[in-house]
């Protein structure tokens, strides 16, 4: 709804700014006033109870305009080149890889030289995990951030960081950081202020002077690593309060019902976009609002902050996209694409989390019949935004599907995950998986995975048993695997390391910083000498590098993998075959995927169904022709391959 005061306060706001809005700030002018309204609106929704709502709002407003004054002509022509692609991001031309900079070369200076790998693989995203500043010992992997706006000495510079994102937008290459909404370090220059006494930034975080509140909160909170930092508060001397640490006792939350922080998180987040981030992912969002007697986690009004955000966003740096690193139940992570009206207008971005416990829950079981099962809820994802596909990534594996998926298929779903756990920490007599069970929980048994895609994949133990047939066969479940996220929609998301086959790395074990935490197994140190064995034919790592280089090429030649909304899962005609049809007009790619250590039967009926019927299937990955034959008949697919047959 048009609303004349707020029209006539950010006219006057830009001219006493010295903004020209008939001129070269006309498109920003024009965003804001056609946006103001829904920003009003979830301002005050948010923070109009606040006794200096109005202030406050005036305040953002300032805010933003400031930060369209920073931003270059260079970056602002890239919004007008990325609006005019009108969702740029759907691309099947983009291929990501996320990595540990100081695990992967060194330093950011280095990364530079490693464009040229990264190029030769097909890479054109990158995702450098977290580099702004974090204490030693206590940076949760870089996400316990004592200053959101200084690179850790341990990476480099912010000159350095800048100049290496002007050598990727020279070769047409999108660049991912991190911002940490949730908390901050508690040596942060607000948490070190706070715990002086300054009321000021005690506000900014969720502070108390006995137990009476947190003990109610408690009541209702789950234990996120309840094995390495069990409960949701610390007891700080300094300041003699109880201060809510829901990940570990050094990252203190923050607390977004105080307007005056989500507008200083706000400025953050602009100050990267003007870096020139092309997608900021935002960790943790499910956590940023808390609220007595609930679990404090994916409440309504976390949505109305990433909305908030996205709409600011929109007006300001238009042309960054919001990653939401939300892993919660299928359910509840469409929520982070938005709804009602804000449907598609929350987060950009989503983890296709599900899908990836999903391809794990295949490859141990050889069925697929639980996939199958979840994708009504995944399909629901709306046109206009996107998935990050994985196999793999920094984090844990958790099997965050719904029970119901599972009993649906005739298993016990206790029994189920019981079997998973077992199997991936290679306690299962048919294991061939190398991997360890992550933040255990004894109340619930509950437990997550840790383990590289090489290890969980049975590379590890061929390796050490020097078993050449299974060494072939986990090289043959790990492109499956790749294969099968690279080709479902979103954008793929390679993990570093993985794209060479490295197996767990247990270095991690002698570093007091990470050695309670195993996750840091799949998190490898990169051995620049190994990784040149990609150039060598026959070995391990040239295997795998030259098929994902093939997958990505295949990728970006195939048009009609673009996240157009335009998957239809098939009948399952084979219990161990998930098969999916990408179309568009006068186009469809059949991906079929046998995830059992058989050969699986499928029958040309199943190549019927949808449309025309094919007359003739090109597999793009074999390079081989198919004359459909009669539905008595079948393609055979061998144990833990694949095929990508285009409709001829």
């Amino acid at each position: 709804m048009y609303n004349y005061q707020l029209h006539q306060q950010i006219t006057e706001s830009l001219q006493q700014n010295d903004l020209d809005i008939a001129g070269n700030d006309n498109l920003f002018y024009t965003r804001f006033v056609a946006n103001a309204s829904s920003i009003n609106t979830l301002f005050t929704e948010l923070y109009g109870h606040h006794a200096k709502s109005k202030e406050l709002f005036a305040v953002l407003i300032q805010t933003m305009i400031n930060a369209n004054k920073n931003r270059n002509a260079v970056l602002k022509s890239k919004d007008e080149e990325k609006a005019i692609q009108d969702h740029w991001f759907l691309s099947n031309e983009i291929t990501g890889m996320s990595l540990y900079v100081d695990r992967f070369c060194g330093n950011i200076k280095n990364m530079e030289e490693k464009l040229i790998y990264l190029k030769k693989l097909g890479v054109n995203f990158l995702h450098l995990m977290p580099i702004f500043q974090s204490p030693q010992g206590e940076s949760d992997g870089g996400y316990a951030v004592s200053d959101f706006r200084k690179v850790d000495e341990r990476f480099g510079t912010l000159d350095d960081l800048i100049l290496l994102q002007k050598k990727m937008s020279d070769e047409k290459m999108y660049l991912m950081l991190d911002i940490v909404l949730n908390h901050t370090s508690y040596h942060h220059e607000w948490a070190e202020k706070a715990k002086q006494g300054y009321k000021k930034y005690q506000d900014y975080f969720y502070m108390f002077d006995d137990r009476h509140i947190p003990d109610q909160l408690d009541k209702t909170m789950p234990e996120i690593f309840p094995e390495s930092s069990p409960g949701n508060f610390t007891y700080n001397e300094e300041c003699k309060k109880w201060v809510m640490t829901v990940f570990h006792n050094y990252q203190w939350d923050l607390n977004f019902g105080n307007p005056t922080v989500f507008i200083e998180m706000l400025d953050n987040i602009f100050f990267y976009a003007n870096l020139g981030v092309d997608i900021l992912r935002i960790d943790a969002p499910a956590f940023i609002w808390k609220q007595l007697g609930t679990t404090c986690q994916n409440l309504p009004q976390a949505h109305t902050v990433l909305r908030l955000i996205k709409l600011c966003v929109q007006v300001t740096t238009p042309g960054m996209a919001l990653l939401g690193e939300a892993i919660v139940a299928p359910k509840e992570i469409m929520k982070y694409f938005g709804t009602g009206l804000y449907t598609a207008k929350e987060c950009d971005f989503a983890y296709n989390a599900t899908q990836m416990a999903l391809q794990w829950d295949a490859i141990a079981t050889g069925d697929t019949r639980i996939m199958l099962a979840a994708q009504n809820e995944i399909l629901q994802k709306p046109y206009g935004t996107s998935w990050i596909t994985y196999t793999r990534c920094h984090d844990d594996i958790g099997l965050g599907y719904d029970d119901w998926m599972i009993e649906q298929t005739g298993f016990n779903a206790y029994e189920h995950r019981t079997f998973l756990k077992n199997y991936y920490s290679g306690a299962h007599h048919s294991s061939t998986a190398r991997g360890a069970l992550f933040s255990v929980n004894p109340k619930t048994n509950d437990a997550r995975i840790s383990g590289s895609l090489a290890s969980l994949c049975g590379l590890e133990k061929a390796l050490q048993e020097k078993n050449k047939p299974e060494i072939e066969l986990s090289i043959k479940k790990i492109l499956l695997m790749q294969a099968h996220s690279f080709f479902i929609g979103g954008v793929p998301m390679i993990f570093y390391g993985d794209e060479v086959g490295y197996t767990n790395d247990y270095s991690y074990l002698n570093d007091e910083g990470k050695n309670y935490d195993n996750r840091w197994m799949h998190r490898p140190i990169i051995d620049w000498q190994k990784n040149k064995n990609i150039d060598v034919e026959g070995t391990i790592e040239n295997k795998i590098f030259s098929s994902t280089q093939k997958l990505i090429e295949l990728r970006k030649k195939l048009s009609v993998v673009a996240d157009y909304k335009n998957l239809i899962w098939l009948t399952p005609h084979n219990i161990h075959v998930a098969g999916y049809l990408r179309h568009a007009i006068n186009k469809k790619l059949y991906c079929l995927f046998n995830f059992s250590n058989a050969p699986a039967y499928v029958t040309w009926y199943a190549f019927k169904e949808h449309g025309t019927a094919a007359k003739k299937l090109h597999d793009h990955w074999e390079n081989k022709t198919y004359d459909v034959g009669a539905d008595n008949e079948f393609l055979i697919i061998k144990p833990y391959s694949f095929c990508l047959l285009e409709q001829q």
